[in-house]
């Protein structure tokens, strides 16, 4: 599996096609797997969190180009060690004596066949886990597939409706094309939300959207879609904790943080649309306070 799809890369939408035991693609990720940090993470979505927090690796590099991503530090400026699919089996059992929730992979993508390998290996030796799959939403329905009885929450952003607002602030003319049939064919592979007796997700889709300033007729928008495409078949997550950091400075409309006037208005939009499965964020949630440090623990051999 890892020499098919590592010889020449077509992981992602970008399509690169290059040789990733010898060079690297526009991600920047090569053969290995990089880790930047393995956590319990307490700030995720209720249904998520359990007693102890989900059960987070972060993985280096990403095939967005995000001017406000949060997370530069990995996504950008490539930070992290590189590990064997072996160690990572190994990671997703420590997290599961630790008591994480779940075990939740954070822009994967480009790694999707070593972690394939390491899911296949953990679940045959006794991993009982939920696993959740964050993603940027920018990945390929036939990729996705194979996480088939892998992966059982999907945990998507949808960024953007208005292809020409993604050009500018991501780099890609074609996100929500992409984006809409990646979430469509996750619901497809988990079907309906389903929980245990105590509120935990164990499978199912939920849906991230972050509201940028200037841009809440945008996250209207993609409100409209997932609920005409998905009704309340499935999660919805809208978030105010927007911070302009890293290159959002540069430009005009992300250089503030959200009112709480956009906020409500998208929310109000949620309501009136009938919209049930939704989590909202109340108080202030946009602080650096909340970026994850990135410090390599839980990576290295305990």
């Amino acid at each position: 599996m890892l020499k098919k799809f590592l010889s020449s890369c077509e992981l992602c939408p970008r399509r690169c096609k290059v040789d990733r035991k010898i060079s690297r693609g526009f991600c920047g990720a090569g053969e290995k797997i990089r880790v930047a940090l393995v956590s319990l993470h307490e700030w995720e979505e209720p249904c998520l969190n359990g007693d102890k927090g989900a059960g987070t690796i972060f993985f280096s590099y990403c095939n967005l180009r995000c001017v406000f991503c949060q997370n530069f530090k990995i996504s950008h400026e490539n930070f992290g060690e590189e590990i064997s699919v072996e160690r990572l089996t190994e990671i997703f059992f420590e997290q599961q004596e630790r008591g994480a929730a779940n075990i939740e992979l954070v822009t994967p993508i480009h790694y999707l066949p070593q972690i394939c390998q390491a899911l296949d290996a953990a679940k045959s030796s006794g991993l009982k886990l939920p696993v959740v799959w964050n993603s940027n939403g920018y990945e390929l329905p036939e990729m996705l597939e194979l996480l088939k009885n892998r992966v059982d929450i999907f945990l998507p952003d949808l960024k953007y409706f208005d292809n020409e607002i993604a050009t500018s602030f991501s780099g890609v003319n074609d996100y929500f094309k992409i984006a809409s049939a990646a979430l469509k064919k996750m619901f497809e592979i988990v079907g309906e939300a389903e929980f245990d007796s105590q509120g935990k997700m164990l499978r199912g889709l939920l849906v991230r959207h972050l509201v940028l300033p200037n841009f809440r007729s945008d996250s209207m928008k993609i409100l409209d879609w997932l609920y005409k495409t998905f009704g309340d078949k499935i999660f919805i997550s809208v978030m105010n904790q927007y911070t302009p950091i890293f290159h959002a400075t540069d430009f005009k409309e992300l250089d503030r943080k959200l009112t709480t006037f956009e906020y409500k208005s998208v929310i109000r939009h949620a309501e009136e649309l009938g919209i049930k499965n939704c989590f909202i964020q109340v108080g202030k949630s946009a602080s650096e306070k909340f970026i994850p440090n990135f410090n390599l623990s839980g990576v290295r051999t305990n």
